[in-house]
Protein backbone atom coordinates (compact mmCIF):
# COMPACT_ATOMS: atom_id res chain seq x y z
CA UNK A 1 0.00 0.00 0.00
CA UNK A 2 1.59 3.32 -0.96
CA UNK A 3 0.16 6.96 0.06
CA UNK A 4 2.39 9.38 -2.53
CA UNK A 5 4.03 11.02 0.51
CA UNK A 6 6.89 13.20 -0.43
CA UNK A 7 4.54 15.82 -2.78
CA UNK A 8 4.31 18.54 -0.67
CA UNK A 9 7.54 21.05 -0.73
CA UNK A 10 10.70 21.27 1.88
CA UNK A 11 12.13 24.20 3.07
CA UNK A 12 13.12 27.05 0.83
CA UNK A 13 16.07 27.62 -0.22
CA UNK A 14 18.55 28.39 2.64
CA UNK A 15 16.76 30.11 4.85
CA UNK A 16 16.64 28.03 8.13
CA UNK A 17 19.87 26.27 9.01
CA UNK A 18 18.94 22.45 9.86
CA UNK A 19 20.54 23.31 13.34
CA UNK A 20 18.53 26.40 14.23
CA UNK A 21 16.79 26.46 17.75
CA UNK A 22 12.94 27.18 18.82
CA UNK A 23 13.94 29.54 21.48
CA UNK A 24 16.18 32.92 21.42
CA UNK A 25 16.08 36.31 19.89
CA UNK A 26 16.06 33.84 15.95
CA UNK A 27 13.34 31.10 17.65
CA UNK A 28 10.38 32.63 15.81
CA UNK A 29 12.43 33.39 12.48
CA UNK A 30 13.21 29.89 12.42
CA UNK A 31 9.92 28.37 13.37
CA UNK A 32 8.14 30.34 11.05
CA UNK A 33 8.76 28.82 7.79
CA UNK A 34 8.78 25.26 9.37
CA UNK A 35 5.50 25.75 10.39
CA UNK A 36 4.14 26.35 7.06
CA UNK A 37 5.86 23.67 6.38
CA UNK A 38 3.93 21.35 8.83
CA UNK A 39 0.32 23.37 8.37
CA UNK A 40 0.86 22.13 4.11
CA UNK A 41 2.16 18.66 5.25
CA UNK A 42 -0.95 17.87 7.19
CA UNK A 43 -3.47 18.72 4.99
CA UNK A 44 -2.18 16.75 2.49
CA UNK A 45 -1.88 13.92 4.98
CA UNK A 46 -5.65 14.45 5.68
CA UNK A 47 -6.79 14.74 2.35
CA UNK A 48 -4.78 11.40 1.26
CA UNK A 49 -6.87 10.04 4.53
CA UNK A 50 -9.52 10.71 3.54
CA UNK A 51 -11.51 9.26 6.79
CA UNK A 52 -11.28 9.12 10.47
CA UNK A 53 -7.90 6.78 10.15
CA UNK A 54 -5.97 5.13 7.43
CA UNK A 55 -7.34 1.71 5.52
CA UNK A 56 -5.30 -0.80 6.29
CA UNK A 57 -4.06 -3.84 8.30
CA UNK A 58 -1.62 -3.44 11.37
CA UNK A 59 1.28 -4.92 9.27
CA UNK A 60 0.37 -2.59 5.99
CA UNK A 61 0.52 0.46 8.04
CA UNK A 62 3.92 -0.57 9.94
CA UNK A 63 5.48 -1.08 6.30
CA UNK A 64 4.05 2.54 5.37
CA UNK A 65 5.98 3.45 8.16
CA UNK A 66 9.16 1.77 7.59
CA UNK A 67 9.33 2.79 3.92
CA UNK A 68 8.82 6.46 5.40
CA UNK A 69 11.51 6.38 7.63
CA UNK A 70 13.63 5.27 4.87
CA UNK A 71 12.85 7.36 2.62
CA UNK A 72 12.73 10.77 5.03
CA UNK A 73 15.79 13.06 4.35
CA UNK A 74 17.07 16.16 5.63
CA UNK A 75 15.68 19.35 4.58
CA UNK A 76 12.45 17.44 3.19
CA UNK A 77 12.34 14.66 6.15
CA UNK A 78 9.97 17.37 8.03
CA UNK A 79 7.61 17.31 5.75
CA UNK A 80 7.90 13.99 4.51
CA UNK A 81 7.26 12.48 8.25
CA UNK A 82 4.66 15.05 9.13
CA UNK A 83 2.58 13.92 5.96
CA UNK A 84 3.01 10.69 6.92
CA UNK A 85 2.13 11.27 10.76
CA UNK A 86 -1.30 12.66 9.59
CA UNK A 87 -2.00 10.18 7.07
CA UNK A 88 -1.49 7.33 9.41
CA UNK A 89 -3.79 8.83 12.24
CA UNK A 90 -6.67 8.42 14.09
CA UNK A 91 -8.24 12.10 14.05
CA UNK A 92 -10.39 12.38 17.13
CA UNK A 93 -11.75 15.61 15.20
CA UNK A 94 -13.61 13.09 12.60
CA UNK A 95 -17.18 12.47 13.31
CA UNK A 96 -16.28 8.85 12.85
CA UNK A 97 -13.94 8.11 15.19
CA UNK A 98 -15.59 7.97 18.19
CA UNK A 99 -13.98 5.25 20.79
CA UNK A 100 -11.80 6.27 23.06
CA UNK A 101 -11.25 9.13 25.99
CA UNK A 102 -8.88 10.81 23.00
CA UNK A 103 -10.57 14.31 22.55
CA UNK A 104 -9.82 16.23 19.16
CA UNK A 105 -7.99 19.22 20.94
CA UNK A 106 -9.05 23.21 20.73
CA UNK A 107 -6.81 25.08 18.41
CA UNK A 108 -5.96 27.83 20.54
CA UNK A 109 -4.98 24.85 23.13
CA UNK A 110 -2.25 23.18 20.47
CA UNK A 111 -1.65 26.83 19.60
CA UNK A 112 -0.27 27.36 22.88
CA UNK A 113 1.32 24.52 23.06
CA UNK A 114 3.80 25.28 20.50
CA UNK A 115 5.27 28.56 22.76
CA UNK A 116 5.50 25.47 25.23
CA UNK A 117 7.54 23.38 23.03
CA UNK A 118 9.65 26.41 21.66
CA UNK A 119 10.50 28.06 25.28
CA UNK A 120 10.92 24.54 26.80
CA UNK A 121 10.77 25.40 30.40
CA UNK A 122 10.75 22.75 33.71
CA UNK A 123 8.94 23.06 36.33
CA UNK A 124 11.25 21.04 38.71
CA UNK A 125 13.11 24.70 39.77
CA UNK A 126 11.72 28.69 39.61
CA UNK A 127 15.02 29.30 37.77
CA UNK A 128 14.01 27.16 34.71
CA UNK A 129 10.42 28.53 34.88
CA UNK A 130 10.14 31.58 36.52
CA UNK A 131 6.88 32.62 34.68
CA UNK A 132 5.69 29.08 34.12
CA UNK A 133 5.67 28.00 38.27
CA UNK A 134 3.60 31.21 39.31
CA UNK A 135 1.26 29.95 36.49
CA UNK A 136 0.75 26.69 37.54
CA UNK A 137 0.77 27.57 40.84
CA UNK A 138 -2.42 30.41 40.34
CA UNK A 139 -4.16 27.63 37.65
CA UNK A 140 -4.16 25.22 40.46
CA UNK A 141 -5.85 27.50 42.77
CA UNK A 142 -8.37 28.44 40.59
CA UNK A 143 -8.62 24.69 39.94
CA UNK A 144 -9.39 23.90 43.32
CA UNK A 145 -12.05 25.99 43.70
CA UNK A 146 -13.87 24.37 40.69
CA UNK A 147 -13.62 21.01 42.73
CA UNK A 148 -14.94 22.94 45.62
CA UNK A 149 -11.96 23.12 47.55
CA UNK A 150 -10.57 25.92 50.03
CA UNK A 151 -8.22 28.02 47.69
CA UNK A 152 -5.75 28.33 50.19
CA UNK A 153 -5.83 25.19 52.02
CA UNK A 154 -5.80 23.40 48.64
CA UNK A 155 -2.23 22.14 46.55
CA UNK A 156 -1.88 20.10 43.77
CA UNK A 157 -0.02 19.45 40.34
CA UNK A 158 -0.17 19.03 37.15
CA UNK A 159 0.23 15.35 35.89
CA UNK A 160 0.74 13.23 32.60
CA UNK A 161 -3.00 12.28 33.40
CA UNK A 162 -5.41 9.85 35.00
CA UNK A 163 -2.67 6.80 36.02
CA UNK A 164 0.09 9.20 37.44
CA UNK A 165 -2.85 11.11 39.20
CA UNK A 166 -4.38 7.93 40.58
CA UNK A 167 -0.78 6.68 41.88
CA UNK A 168 0.12 9.94 43.48
CA UNK A 169 -3.72 9.87 45.47
CA UNK A 170 -3.05 6.33 46.83
CA UNK A 171 0.59 7.24 47.80
CA UNK A 172 -0.43 9.80 49.89
CA UNK A 173 -3.63 7.30 51.27
CA UNK A 174 -0.65 4.94 52.24
CA UNK A 175 1.90 7.16 54.10
CA UNK A 176 -1.29 9.33 55.73
CA UNK A 177 -3.06 6.03 57.06
CA UNK A 178 0.15 4.07 57.91
CA UNK A 179 1.64 6.73 58.88
CA UNK A 180 4.51 5.43 61.38
CA UNK A 181 3.87 1.83 60.10
CA UNK A 182 5.68 2.23 57.05
CA UNK A 183 9.03 1.95 56.94
CA UNK A 184 11.81 2.59 54.58
CA UNK A 185 11.70 -1.08 54.26
CA UNK A 186 7.73 -1.23 53.19
CA UNK A 187 5.16 -2.28 55.11
CA UNK A 188 6.02 -4.64 57.99
CA UNK A 189 4.61 -7.98 57.46
CA UNK A 190 1.35 -8.62 59.48
CA UNK A 191 -0.06 -5.13 58.52
CA UNK A 192 -2.46 -5.94 55.87
CA UNK A 193 -3.22 -2.78 53.90
CA UNK A 194 -6.18 -2.63 51.28
CA UNK A 195 -7.92 -0.38 49.08
CA UNK A 196 -11.33 -0.21 47.76
CA UNK A 197 -12.28 0.63 44.40
CA UNK A 198 -15.37 -0.55 42.48
CA UNK A 199 -15.79 -3.42 40.00
CA UNK A 200 -15.50 -0.92 36.86
CA UNK A 201 -12.56 1.43 38.47
CA UNK A 202 -9.67 1.96 36.16
CA UNK A 203 -7.24 -0.53 35.97
CA UNK A 204 -4.76 2.14 37.44
CA UNK A 205 -5.67 1.42 41.01
CA UNK A 206 -4.51 -2.05 40.54
CA UNK A 207 -1.51 -0.96 38.86
CA UNK A 208 -1.01 1.93 41.39
CA UNK A 209 -1.36 -0.77 44.48
CA UNK A 210 1.59 -2.94 42.77
CA UNK A 211 3.84 -0.50 42.22
CA UNK A 212 2.74 1.40 45.95
CA UNK A 213 4.31 -2.13 47.40
CA UNK A 214 0.52 -3.02 48.41
CA UNK A 215 0.23 -6.04 45.75
CA UNK A 216 -2.73 -6.01 43.41
CA UNK A 217 -4.44 -8.45 45.86
CA UNK A 218 -4.85 -5.61 47.98
CA UNK A 219 -7.95 -4.28 46.31
CA UNK A 220 -10.68 -5.17 46.90
CA UNK A 221 -12.95 -5.00 43.88
CA UNK A 222 -17.02 -3.27 45.08
CA UNK A 223 -20.26 -4.83 42.73
CA UNK A 224 -21.81 -2.33 40.60
CA UNK A 225 -24.91 -1.56 39.11
CA UNK A 226 -26.25 -1.93 35.66
CA UNK A 227 -24.81 1.42 35.03
CA UNK A 228 -21.67 0.03 36.24
CA UNK A 229 -22.14 2.53 39.59
CA UNK A 230 -20.33 1.23 42.69
CA UNK A 231 -22.99 0.16 44.75
CA UNK A 232 -22.87 2.09 48.60
CA UNK A 233 -24.41 -0.86 50.38
CA UNK A 234 -21.93 -3.17 48.67
CA UNK A 235 -19.08 -1.38 49.31
CA UNK A 236 -20.10 -0.61 53.52
CA UNK A 237 -20.06 -4.46 53.26
CA UNK A 238 -16.95 -4.73 51.76
CA UNK A 239 -15.71 -2.58 54.27
CA UNK A 240 -17.01 -4.13 57.22
CA UNK A 241 -15.52 -7.67 56.19
CA UNK A 242 -12.06 -6.45 55.46
CA UNK A 243 -11.92 -4.93 58.68
CA UNK A 244 -13.17 -8.09 60.43
CA UNK A 245 -10.61 -10.16 58.72
CA UNK A 246 -8.04 -8.05 60.13
CA UNK A 247 -7.66 -5.49 57.31
CA UNK A 248 -6.92 -2.05 57.09
CA UNK A 249 -9.02 -0.41 54.62
CA UNK A 250 -6.41 3.21 53.86
CA UNK A 251 -8.14 4.19 50.92
CA UNK A 252 -11.66 4.27 48.67
CA UNK A 253 -11.49 5.18 45.13
CA UNK A 254 -14.46 6.30 43.54
CA UNK A 255 -15.00 6.98 40.45
CA UNK A 256 -16.82 10.07 38.88
CA UNK A 257 -17.10 9.08 35.23
CA UNK A 258 -16.54 5.47 34.47
CA UNK A 259 -14.53 4.74 31.44
CA UNK A 260 -17.34 2.11 29.55
CA UNK A 261 -20.60 4.05 30.82
CA UNK A 262 -19.21 7.41 32.28
CA UNK A 263 -21.56 6.56 35.46
CA UNK A 264 -20.60 8.39 39.07
CA UNK A 265 -19.87 6.39 41.97
CA UNK A 266 -21.96 7.87 45.08
CA UNK A 267 -19.45 10.50 46.49
CA UNK A 268 -21.47 11.47 49.85
CA UNK A 269 -22.54 7.46 50.41
CA UNK A 270 -18.09 6.89 49.55
CA UNK A 271 -17.20 9.76 51.83
CA UNK A 272 -19.30 8.81 54.19
CA UNK A 273 -18.12 5.31 54.66
CA UNK A 274 -14.15 6.35 54.16
CA UNK A 275 -14.91 8.26 57.56
CA UNK A 276 -16.29 6.35 59.65
CA UNK A 277 -13.31 3.82 58.69
CA UNK A 278 -10.57 6.58 59.03
CA UNK A 279 -9.95 5.45 55.06
CA UNK A 280 -8.67 8.25 52.25
CA UNK A 281 -11.16 9.24 50.12
CA UNK A 282 -9.69 9.84 46.46
CA UNK A 283 -12.29 10.32 43.16
CA UNK A 284 -11.16 9.54 40.26
CA UNK A 285 -13.03 12.22 37.99
CA UNK A 286 -10.14 11.83 34.86
CA UNK A 287 -13.38 11.62 32.56
CA UNK A 288 -15.94 13.42 34.59
CA UNK A 289 -14.51 16.07 35.87
CA UNK A 290 -15.22 17.82 32.54
CA UNK A 291 -18.89 18.03 34.06
CA UNK A 292 -17.29 21.04 36.46
CA UNK A 293 -17.60 23.08 33.70
CA UNK A 294 -21.35 22.78 32.41
CA UNK A 295 -24.37 23.90 34.71
CA UNK A 296 -26.53 20.88 33.78
CA UNK A 297 -23.83 18.31 34.62
CA UNK A 298 -22.11 19.59 37.38
CA UNK A 299 -24.36 18.41 40.65
CA UNK A 300 -23.91 14.62 38.93
CA UNK A 301 -20.50 15.53 40.87
CA UNK A 302 -22.19 16.58 44.11
CA UNK A 303 -19.76 15.32 47.10
CA UNK A 304 -16.60 15.48 45.16
CA UNK A 305 -15.36 18.19 47.38
CA UNK A 306 -15.82 15.65 50.50
CA UNK A 307 -12.15 14.10 48.49
CA UNK A 308 -9.29 13.96 50.10
CA UNK A 309 -7.67 13.76 46.76
CA UNK A 310 -9.12 14.17 43.19
CA UNK A 311 -7.97 13.21 39.43
CA UNK A 312 -8.71 15.09 36.46
CA UNK A 313 -7.85 14.99 33.07
CA UNK A 314 -8.49 17.89 30.69
CA UNK A 315 -7.06 16.12 27.68
CA UNK A 316 -10.65 14.61 27.89
CA UNK A 317 -13.24 17.03 28.37
CA UNK A 318 -11.29 19.46 28.09
CA UNK A 319 -10.24 19.52 24.27
CA UNK A 320 -6.07 20.09 25.85
CA UNK A 321 -3.71 18.06 23.90
CA UNK A 322 -2.46 15.38 25.79
CA UNK A 323 -1.35 15.76 28.51
CA UNK A 324 -3.19 17.76 31.05
CA UNK A 325 -3.73 15.87 33.86
CA UNK A 326 -4.29 17.32 37.22
CA UNK A 327 -4.00 16.23 40.85
CA UNK A 328 -5.58 17.94 43.87
CA UNK A 329 -5.25 17.36 47.48
CA UNK A 330 -7.68 19.01 49.74
CA UNK A 331 -5.30 19.87 52.52
CA UNK A 332 -1.77 21.12 51.63
CA UNK A 333 -0.14 19.10 54.66
CA UNK A 334 -0.94 15.92 53.57
CA UNK A 335 1.51 16.13 50.32
CA UNK A 336 4.46 15.61 53.11
CA UNK A 337 5.78 12.38 52.30
CA UNK A 338 6.46 14.01 48.53
CA UNK A 339 8.48 16.83 49.60
CA UNK A 340 12.04 16.27 48.43
CA UNK A 341 15.37 18.63 48.92
CA UNK A 342 18.28 18.30 45.89
CA UNK A 343 20.20 21.21 46.91
CA UNK A 344 20.65 21.58 42.47
CA UNK A 345 17.15 22.42 42.33
CA UNK A 346 15.51 23.65 45.60
CA UNK A 347 18.22 24.95 48.23
CA UNK A 348 16.65 26.41 51.53
CA UNK A 349 18.35 29.65 50.75
CA UNK A 350 16.81 30.28 47.96
CA UNK A 351 13.06 29.55 49.21
CA UNK A 352 14.10 31.43 52.46
CA UNK A 353 15.01 34.15 49.43
CA UNK A 354 11.32 34.23 48.56
CA UNK A 355 11.83 31.25 44.54
CA UNK A 356 8.99 28.93 45.50
CA UNK A 357 9.94 25.22 44.04
CA UNK A 358 7.05 22.75 42.76
CA UNK A 359 9.51 20.09 43.11
CA UNK A 360 7.87 18.22 46.26
CA UNK A 361 4.43 18.76 44.43
CA UNK A 362 5.24 16.31 41.73
CA UNK A 363 6.25 12.11 41.24
CA UNK A 364 8.92 13.81 38.30
CA UNK A 365 11.26 15.95 38.20
CA UNK A 366 12.11 17.70 34.40
CA UNK A 367 8.01 18.68 33.87
CA UNK A 368 6.34 20.47 31.02
CA UNK A 369 4.50 23.56 31.53
CA UNK A 370 1.46 21.94 30.62
CA UNK A 371 -0.62 24.25 32.65
CA UNK A 372 0.11 27.15 30.00
CA UNK A 373 -2.37 25.78 27.52
CA UNK A 374 -4.94 24.85 30.12
CA UNK A 375 -4.58 28.86 30.74
CA UNK A 376 -4.62 29.77 27.82
CA UNK A 377 -8.26 28.15 26.66
CA UNK A 378 -10.12 29.19 30.20
CA UNK A 379 -8.87 32.93 29.61
CA UNK A 380 -10.23 32.38 25.93
CA UNK A 381 -13.48 30.52 26.20
CA UNK A 382 -13.71 30.72 30.15
CA UNK A 383 -16.07 28.02 32.12
CA UNK A 384 -19.35 29.23 30.34
CA UNK A 385 -17.89 28.81 26.66
CA UNK A 386 -16.05 25.42 27.94
CA UNK A 387 -19.34 24.19 29.59
CA UNK A 388 -20.94 24.72 26.31
CA UNK A 389 -19.00 22.79 24.80
CA UNK A 390 -19.68 19.72 27.37
CA UNK A 391 -23.03 20.14 27.03
CA UNK A 392 -22.89 20.01 23.27
CA UNK A 393 -21.08 16.63 23.45
CA UNK A 394 -23.69 15.14 26.24
CA UNK A 395 -26.67 16.27 23.42
CA UNK A 396 -25.16 14.42 21.32
CA UNK A 397 -24.94 10.99 23.40
CA UNK A 398 -28.88 11.85 24.47
CA UNK A 399 -29.55 11.57 20.29
CA UNK A 400 -26.90 8.66 19.42
CA UNK A 401 -29.10 6.40 22.18
CA UNK A 402 -32.07 7.55 21.07
CA UNK A 403 -30.64 6.60 17.58
CA UNK A 404 -29.58 3.19 19.01
CA UNK A 405 -32.70 2.53 19.92
CA UNK A 406 -34.64 3.43 17.14
CA UNK A 407 -32.61 0.93 15.08
CA UNK A 408 -34.04 -2.65 15.48
CA UNK A 409 -30.56 -4.18 14.59
CA UNK A 410 -28.48 -2.44 17.37
CA UNK A 411 -29.54 -2.70 21.31
CA UNK A 412 -28.56 0.24 23.53
CA UNK A 413 -26.71 -0.95 27.11
CA UNK A 414 -27.91 2.01 29.24
CA UNK A 415 -28.96 5.73 28.86
CA UNK A 416 -25.47 7.77 28.86
CA UNK A 417 -24.99 9.64 31.41
CA UNK A 418 -22.04 11.91 30.21
CA UNK A 419 -20.85 11.20 26.61
CA UNK A 420 -20.25 7.69 26.22
CA UNK A 421 -22.50 5.18 25.72
CA UNK A 422 -22.62 1.13 25.13
CA UNK A 423 -24.37 -0.97 22.37
CA UNK A 424 -24.07 -3.99 20.12
CA UNK A 425 -25.08 -5.29 17.32
CA UNK A 426 -27.79 -8.13 17.35
CA UNK A 427 -27.66 -10.10 14.11
CA UNK A 428 -31.34 -11.05 12.85
CA UNK A 429 -32.12 -14.61 14.34
CA UNK A 430 -29.36 -14.92 16.21
CA UNK A 431 -29.71 -16.02 19.52
CA UNK A 432 -26.02 -17.78 20.87
CA UNK A 433 -24.64 -15.12 23.05
CA UNK A 434 -20.99 -16.04 22.05
CA UNK A 435 -21.67 -15.93 18.54
CA UNK A 436 -23.21 -12.60 19.08
CA UNK A 437 -19.76 -11.36 20.73
CA UNK A 438 -18.09 -12.74 17.82
CA UNK A 439 -19.82 -11.07 14.99
CA UNK A 440 -19.64 -7.43 16.80
CA UNK A 441 -15.39 -7.74 17.42
CA UNK A 442 -14.94 -8.86 14.04
CA UNK A 443 -17.63 -5.88 12.71
CA UNK A 444 -15.56 -3.65 14.67
CA UNK A 445 -12.08 -4.68 13.14
CA UNK A 446 -13.59 -4.47 9.61
CA UNK A 447 -14.29 -1.06 10.08
CA UNK A 448 -10.95 -0.39 11.56
CA UNK A 449 -9.68 -2.07 8.44
CA UNK A 450 -11.32 -0.08 5.91
CA UNK A 451 -10.58 3.03 7.36
CA UNK A 452 -14.32 3.71 7.94
CA UNK A 453 -14.74 4.50 11.71
CA UNK A 454 -12.80 4.27 14.97
CA UNK A 455 -15.57 1.98 17.51
CA UNK A 456 -14.56 1.06 21.07
CA UNK A 457 -15.12 -2.78 22.09
CA UNK A 458 -15.19 -3.52 25.84
CA UNK A 459 -17.08 -5.83 28.13
CA UNK A 460 -19.01 -5.78 30.86
CA UNK A 461 -18.25 -7.04 34.26
CA UNK A 462 -18.90 -10.79 35.02
CA UNK A 463 -18.77 -14.15 33.09
CA UNK A 464 -19.51 -15.65 30.24
CA UNK A 465 -20.53 -14.56 26.37
CA UNK A 466 -22.73 -12.25 26.05
CA UNK A 467 -20.90 -9.40 27.11
CA UNK A 468 -18.94 -7.82 24.51
CA UNK A 469 -19.98 -4.07 23.59
CA UNK A 470 -19.38 -1.48 21.16
CA UNK A 471 -18.96 1.85 22.75
CA UNK A 472 -19.00 5.39 21.71
CA UNK A 473 -17.07 8.10 23.32
CA UNK A 474 -18.64 11.54 21.68
CA UNK A 475 -15.86 14.06 22.70
CA UNK A 476 -16.38 16.42 19.67
CA UNK A 477 -18.88 19.38 19.96
CA UNK A 478 -19.33 20.15 16.56
CA UNK A 479 -20.00 16.87 15.27
CA UNK A 480 -23.98 16.75 14.40
CA UNK A 481 -26.64 13.64 14.70
CA UNK A 482 -26.59 13.15 11.78
CA UNK A 483 -23.06 12.29 11.56
CA UNK A 484 -23.42 9.90 14.59
CA UNK A 485 -26.39 8.40 12.78
CA UNK A 486 -24.20 7.62 9.79
CA UNK A 487 -21.16 6.39 11.89
CA UNK A 488 -24.36 4.03 13.42
CA UNK A 489 -25.35 3.10 9.85
CA UNK A 490 -21.66 2.16 9.45
CA UNK A 491 -21.38 -0.20 12.08
CA UNK A 492 -24.83 -2.22 11.02
CA UNK A 493 -23.61 -2.29 7.57
CA UNK A 494 -20.14 -4.04 8.78
CA UNK A 495 -22.55 -6.26 11.09
CA UNK A 496 -24.39 -7.50 8.37
CA UNK A 497 -21.50 -8.42 6.02
CA UNK A 498 -19.98 -10.22 9.38
CA UNK A 499 -22.52 -11.98 9.30
CA UNK A 500 -23.30 -12.83 6.32
CA UNK A 501 -20.04 -14.04 5.94
CA UNK A 502 -20.31 -16.18 9.18
CA UNK A 503 -23.53 -17.51 7.99
CA UNK A 504 -21.61 -18.69 4.47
Amino acid sequence: MTAGFGAVPGLPGEEVALDALAGGAGGPGALGPLLATVLDALDAGVALRSGPLPAGSPAEITALVEDGLAGADGRDALAQLTELLAYGAADPADPACAAHLHCPPLAVAAAADLAVGALNPSLDSWDQAPAATALETALLAELAELVGYHRGRAAGVLTSGGTESNLMGLMLARDQKLDGIVELDGIPEGVRPCILASEAAHFSVQRAAALLGLGERSVIGVPVDRELRMLPKELERAMAEASWSGRTPIAVVATAGTTDTGAVDPLHAAADLAGRYGAWLHVDAAYGGGALLSDRLAPLLDGIARADSVSLDWHKLGWQPAAAGIFLVRRAETYVSLARRAEYLNPVDDERAGYPSLLGRSLRTTRRADAFKLAVTLRTLGRDGLGRLVDACHALALAAAAAVRAEPALELHAEPELTVLLFRYRPPGLTDEAAIDEVNGRLRRLLLRTGRAVVGRTELPGEGAGRVRLKLTLLNPHTTAGEVGALLREVVGAGRKVAGDRAG
